[in-house]
Order: C-alpha cells, then structure tokens, then sequence
C-alpha cells in the first residue's frame, strides 16, 4: 500500500475540511477513495472536489462494504461516533473518529471494548490540538519532574461567543436529543482533553451549569466547574458560548513554576526553590519569592487537522503513533460528563461515576427535547446501536 484510501463518512464542516486537506496535498500518504453522505448536496460537492468518478454511497455500511477504503474518518453527529467506530473496527477498517468520542460513557465504553478485540485496527481520535506546540510545550515541562506537583489549575474559555442564529442554523444544534449537551460537548471537547491529558483528570467535580441562560436553547451555555485532584490540587474551568468579548488564558501552578497559555504564548514564572522549602526557610512575614518570567520558546510547529491525519497514515503505513489513540477520547468526555451529572444532580460527583445513572439523567432530557422528531430514534439507538447493529 503507497497511499491510504480514505472514506469519509459525513460530509458537513468537518468531514469537508478533511476532505479539502487531503485535496490541498496537505496529506500526501493520503487519497479520498470514497464518501458517505445522507444529503444528495454534499454528495454533489465532494464529486466536484475529488472529481466525478469518486464513489459515493447515501449509505455508509455500503461504503464500509465496497472494498474501495482502507480507513475512514467518522465525522457526523456527535452520537453516532461511536456506532460507525464499531462498524469499522468489525470490519477490519482502520478508524479516525472526530471529537468528542460519543455523548457519554457508556456508549464509549462499549466502542473501547471493541477496539481491544481489535489490535490490528489503528483507531485514532481527532484531537487536532495536541499538534500545537504551545501544548505540546506545556506537557512537556509539566511531565518533566522539574518543577514538583501541580497545586492548582484555572482555565477560562469564554471566547467561543455565538449569537441566537448559530443556534437557529439547524434544528439539531444545542438539543439533548441532536447533541446531547451544549458549550461542554460542542465547543470545549478539544480543552477538556489537553484539560486531562497535561494535568490528569480530577477525582471530584461539581459544577453549576446554566441551560438557555444567554440564548434560546435546551442546553448549557454558561459553565463554572471546580476540580480536585489525587494530589491535593484544586482547579477552575469555566466557558460560554454568551461573553462578546471573552478570553481564553490556561494557569498551571506548580510547586516551582507558574505556567500561563494566553494569546498564543506560552509563559513561565520560575522560582528558586519549591514553594514548601521557601515557606519553612524564610523569616520574613511578607515574604516573597522572587521569579524569572519569560516566554517559553517552542518549535513553533502546529499542524492541526492535517498533522493528525498524517499521523493516521504513518501509523497504517509504517507503524508510526498516533497523535492520540481512539481509546483516549473517553477522558475528556469523562470530564464533560461529570459536570453535566453534577449539574443534573446538584451536588458533587466523584470520578469514576455511575454510567449508568449518567445515561438515565441524559435520557430523561433526551425524552423532553424540543427536536421531537428524531427522539425516539435516538432513544432506540442508544438502547442498540452501540452493541454493534446499525440503521
């Protein structure tokens, strides 16, 4: 094999900015085989991309069956994920899935187990911005044992602004029963897993949501969670898709260091010593320790989408590493999740928690959902499409 045959299964933003990538030669290992699509518009548009004799199926296990594809990116509708994983994985399909990695625990747990049946199959998750070498950075130095433990995290995420009319674009957006969830598992899935993947997850969440606070919609647009961790650490995350102005700056606090990710940069306060050893040392009431603060100098390399799909195909190819694994999508999601069921519960929840009873209290808002025609399909589908059957 010299090149990947790529399906893309879903042709809405994401599934055509992939396929445009590959189109662009950003991608040179890959070459787009197939596509997969329930809307005869998309279909017309990525024959007019890739060019008219591409094949394209309004049915994606006729795809997955046409023998044209060797890997697939799964990029529809944040329930589905899992179930056109497991299609793939049984069928010996190597599988990129976008994120997030399903709606909830449950679902995802069962497509894991699949893919542990499975070694052969390369299984990735489109975690794009751990490609950014401000991240990258940030992991680094936090992993290198330099600097002691972390002692407290805040991120505030708050410029992911959309007016009335990003909601009003499609009936699905913003509805338990077309996204299962709002700002968590829309907007900050990508934050959420750098979140866990640079400090670990947290063993206790609580959070306070608020639901069509900013804008008419079912779901949470207005977040402020506060974390615990293993080691004593506490932290912050909060986010909205209603400040017109917002920020976006990520804190690490370190028993020897200060990091803070803003404006693209990447900032270190480093002190002389561990904050424990001044505090026993010094005789001063006031005092402080002194710090040297400078911007972090990285490789200035971040990739993106197509770094990840590169990734995919070294890693079908020539038995390179993914930039991050299938399996590690159910983090971050374990991370939204919690929050939501703290919200629903109004108290805290420890991690891990009840998948199940996560998946009722989802179901239960799923039952009520104001996108009414499809509640019923999604409440048989999460009843067995994530066993292995499909539509």
């Amino acid at each position: 094999m010299e090149k990947v045959r790529l399906g893309v299964i879903g042709v809405g933003n994401m599934g055509s900015g992939h396929i445009n990538n590959v189109m662009e030669g950003k991608c040179p290992e890959i070459e787009i085989a197939a596509v997969a699509d329930v809307k005869p518009a998309r279909l017309k548009w990525a024959k007019e991309r890739v060019g008219e004799a591409l094949p394209v199926f309004d049915n994606a296990e006729a795809m997955l069956d046409s023998g044209l594809i060797d890997a697939v990116i799964v990029a529809v509708p944040h329930y589905d994920h899992p179930k056109y994983v497991i299609e793939c994985l049984k069928r010996g399909i190597h599988v990129m899935s976008e994120k997030p990695a399903g709606v909830y625990t449950k679902q995802v747990k069962e497509m894991n187990a699949e893919a542990a049946l499975h070694p052969e199959v390369v299984f990735g998750m489109m975690f794009n911005q751990r490609t950014n070498c401000i991240y990258r950075k940030l992991k680094e130095l936090v992993d290198s044992g330099r600097f002691g433990r972390i002692r407290r995290t805040n991120w505030i995420i708050t410029n992911w602004y959309r007016p009335q009319a990003y909601y009003d674009s499609g009936d699905w957006r913003a509805t338990w029963s077309g996204e299962g969830g709002g700002v968590l598992l829309n907007q900050c899935p990508h934050q959420l897993d750098l979140l866990q993947w640079i400090t670990g997850l947290p063993k206790k969440v609580e959070a306070h949501l608020s639901f069509g606070k900013w804008h008419d919609i079912e779901v949470e647009d207005d977040v402020t969670a506060y974390l615990e961790y293993e080691n004593g650490a506490t932290g912050v995350f909060v986010t909205t898709t209603g400040d017109a102005f917002g920020t976006n700056r990520f804190e690490i606090q370190m028993d020897k260091a200060k990091f803070v990710v803003e404006g693209g940069k990447l900032y270190m306060a480093e002190f002389p010593m561990t904050e424990p050893e001044f505090s026993k040392t010094s005789t001063e009431p006031f005092g402080h320790m002194k710090c040297t603060l400078a911007e972090v100098e990285t490789d200035g390399e971040n990739p993106q989408h197509s770094g990840v799909l590169n990734a995919f195909a070294d890693a079908i190819l020539h038995g390179g590493e993914l930039v991050a694994r299938g399996e590690e999508g159910i983090r971050g999601l374990t991370l939204s999740n919690a929050m939501h069921l703290s919200a629903f519960m109004g108290k805290p929840v420890e991690i891990p928690f009840d998948d199940d009873l996560y998946y009722e209290e989802l179901m239960k808002r799923v039952r009520t959902s104001r996108r009414k025609t499809n509640v019923r399909e999604v409440i048989a589908e999460v009843g067995n499409t994530f066993h292995g059957t499909g539509k």
